[in-house]
């Protein structure tokens, strides 16, 4: 035989044998299906809503799914913001549906309530919307991972800044239901640990409409720091009755301890400048993150993505690295087990880690609504005061009270 035709030979086996060993490496595990669960049509649509189901089918597309032989459906659906109604829906997809894994479900009572329906039907839970801190704490779950942001870390963040800045007393105002009950137990905690009191508190019911008794209230209290521990539509209109009421030109100081980008369009930059709160992920920050919002733009009638769509991507991302080193995604507390255990890394939130507790940790930053005239280009919201590192940010798993940290 030739040298020429000896070499061509040898290629050619070489070829065959990088084929053979792609295919060996394909996905042989049985097709996927992810439910994407949040509100859909009420106060929290434009921070969740259809464009976490966006984010979802995006992380599985740039993770080449189809080309490793994964074959991944995503559905939907509108909790309404109401735990039963959840709940029923998480029961129904897992039971016969044939769904694999939940992902997103803001709204913190209904997160609650689906990590139970998951925990006892032995399925993964992706939760990235609820942000009540129980989920990595004492409500953990061997079959749950928290996400992208909780009530621990907005307020360890925001509150902690305040305080320091001379921002020593405190009125509350607190959306009347887990999420808030948690976002104002962990902010009044620092608060208190960094020096600081809290002179009064109210609970207004979920959702709200009419901020103008509530205001009141909290402008009466004469603190230095009103506490908004709301979000959403809640949020916009408890910022929105302030200006009316001439809160902050009364020299008292807004904290809005869960605002989203969504919220900051809404209000616009002359009501929502100066506002200074804990951001999880931040669309303007890498080129990565820039083209994913312009994509996320382009898809979702112009809107740019909130850190709930970010995390949406990122957990669906690792999810499917998860399934691929596994080959199979039935068993959720195994999934869970190893998705712990693989470190995570994606082109919106970079390396990161999940504990045993359940809580996804990476760096967050501080940050402060820009004036309108530092904005230079469409949605240029933010100033970014400091990087808080992600050891820092989160709450020490020690203190959490999950069952499953030994």
């Amino acid at each position: 035989m030739r040298k020429t035709n000896i070499k061509a030979f040898a290629g050619a086996v070489s070829l065959l044998a990088l084929c053979v060993g792609q295919a060996e490496a394909q996905y042989k595990g049985p097709p996927i299906k992810i439910g994407v669960m949040n509100d859909m049509s009420g106060p929290y649509a434009d921070i969740a809503g259809k464009g976490s189901v966006w984010a979802a089918k995006k992380a599985i597309e740039d993770y080449g799914a189809a080309a490793k032989g994964m074959q991944v459906e995503v559905v939907s659906a509108d909790h309404q913001n109401k735990p039963d109604v959840g709940s029923a829906l998480a029961r129904k997809w897992l039971e016969a549906d044939g769904v694999d894994v939940i992902a997103d479900v803001n709204t913190s009572s209904v997160g609650l309530a689906v990590n139970e329906v998951t925990s006892s039907l032995n399925k993964a839970y992706l939760n990235v919307g609820s942000a009540t801190s129980d989920l990595s704490g004492k409500a953990c779950k061997a079959t749950t991972i928290h996400w992208i942001y909780d009530t621990w870390m907005l307020a360890n963040g925001t509150g902690s800044a305040i305080v320091k800045n001379g921002g020593d007393s405190w009125f509350f105002v607190t959306a009347d239901y887990a999420f808030g009950l948690a976002l104002e137990r962990d902010t009044e905690a620092v608060v208190i640990a960094n020096g600081g009191k809290t002179v009064g508190k109210v609970r207004a019911p979920f959702p709200t409409a009419d901020f103008s008794s509530f205001m009141l209230q909290a402008q009466a209290s004469k603190a230095k720091v009103i506490g908004l521990a709301n979000a959403g539509a809640d949020t916009i209109n408890s910022i929105k009755t302030a200006g009316e009421f001439g809160i902050t030109q009364g020299g008292q100081q807004l904290a809005g301890l869960l605002v989203f980008l969504s919220d900051v369009h809404a209000l616009g930059l002359k009501t929502a400048q100066g506002l200074t709160f804990t951001d999880a992920w931040y669309w303007d920050t890498t080129d990565a993150s820039r083209a994913f919002a312009k994509e996320f733009a382009a898809g979702n009638d112009g809107k740019y993505p909130t850190y709930d769509h970010a995390g949406v991507y990122s957990a669906v991302t690792h999810y499917l690295r998860t399934a691929e080193a596994l080959g199979d995604v039935k068993d959720g507390k195994k999934v869970i087990d190893k998705m712990k255990e693989l470190p995570t890394d994606d082109k919106l939130l970079g390396k990161g880690k999940i504990r045993a507790d359940g809580r996804k940790i990476h760096d967050v930053q501080l940050v402060q609504v820009k004036k309108p005239e530092e904005s230079k280009y469409p949605y240029d919201y933010y100033k970014i005061l400091a990087t808080i590192p992600a050891e820092k940010a989160f709450r020490p798993m020690a203190d959490g009270g999950c069952p499953l940290v030994k």
